[in-house]
């Protein structure tokens, strides 16, 4: 099977003990492994699939942490490097009653932010392979000109790109240049995951339909388009899919994206998506894929963090027969 490979951040989530407070008066948290990037590599290594992280950590016991906790989710980290120039990523997070949560990063820089082109190997991908990326660590850092030459080996592989902005504003110094970073590389992935609550800030369009279609450009085949718990849309240059989302009690939506992101990604690993075969899996086999995702988004808000409440396909498959039977 063809592998994916994760590019970017890898932190740890402090996951308060209580919700429904601001984050000042949380008094007690607890430690979990993160990082969009990160977590994508896991669900997909959970789901049955090869995932490797390109990535830097700290020289600290945070960094021996996520190292062990990615191996031990099956994530392949010998591409994950090491330094004592920075610290490994810190995120605090409050959650309201809902499940949803505010952040709080303490990364100036972090240690994934200095991981450089030179660290790449260009030859690395091969044909099938699906690189994914995130906008977190797209601010101007050695890490931005790595996304740069993995993006341009894979594709020379014959490989497919896959990008989710994945908004996180208090990481730049202002939204403009949050909004420029995501514009410049979105034309440079064959895929597209982007939220309702990013759409309108990504495109400057306040209608649904005119600013997904603004987002086919450059070698954009597809675009998901996930609207939390309603469930989520796909979009080809030949069709429109909708798949509806699944209710369960969310305890923290921590990671929710990211799970979904995992499944998609599984299924086209599965099928050996490459860039010329990517549409038309998308069109043949658009409900089997987003019905996965999105059980497996729901299913991760049900437990706290990310990493650690991803479920295993066999959760998956039968939260989609519960609702098959109820339908």
């Amino acid at each position: 099977m063809s592998r994916l490979y994760a590019i970017g951040e890898v932190l740890i989530d402090f996951i308060p003990l209580q919700k429904g407070c601001a984050l000042k008066d949380v008094t007690a948290f607890e430690r979990a492994p993160g990082g969009a990037p990160a977590n994508v590599a896991a669900a997909v290594a959970k789901y049955g699939a090869p995932s490797s992280l390109l990535t830097k950590l700290g020289s600290d016991a945070f960094g021996d942490f996520l190292l062990e906790e990615l191996q031990n989710a099956g994530v392949d980290t010998q591409h994950v490097l090491r330094t004592s120039e920075a610290n490994t990523g810190l995120a605090f997070v409050s959650l309201k009653e809902n499940g949803e949560r505010d952040f709080s990063f303490y990364r100036n820089p972090s240690a994934d932010l200095l991981l450089s082109e030179t660290e790449i190997d260009g030859n690395l991908f091969e044909a099938g392979d699906i690189l994914h990326f995130g906008s977190v660590d797209l601010v101007d850092s050695p890490m931005k000109q790595a996304h740069r030459k993995a993006i341009h080996a894979v594709k020379a592989a014959g490989g497919l790109v896959s990008f989710d902005p994945n908004v996180r504003l208090p990481l730049w110094s202002d939204a403009e240049s949050c909004r420029r970073a995501i514009l410049e590389f979105l034309p440079k992935a064959h895929l597209i995951k982007i939220s309702d609550e990013e759409l309108e800030f990504i495109t400057g369009i306040s209608d649904i339909e005119t600013a997904i279609s603004s987002l086919f450009r450059g070698d954009v085949q597809a675009v998901v388009y996930t609207r939390g718990s309603e469930g989520a849309e796909l979009y080809t240059k030949n069709g429109r899919y909708t798949a509806p989302g699944f209710k369960v009690q969310a305890q923290d939506t921590t990671g929710a994206g990211d799970a979904f992101v995992g499944g998609f990604l599984f299924h086209l690993l599965k099928r050996e998506a490459a860039p010329d075969r990517l549409t038309d899996i998308l069109d043949n086999y658009h409900e089997e894929i987003l019905h996965f995702a999105n059980a497996s988004g729901a299913l991760t808000t049900t437990n706290k963090g990310a990493i650690s409440a991803l479920p295993d396909t066999a959760a998956i498959e039968a939260l989609m027969k519960s609702q098959q039977l109820t339908s």
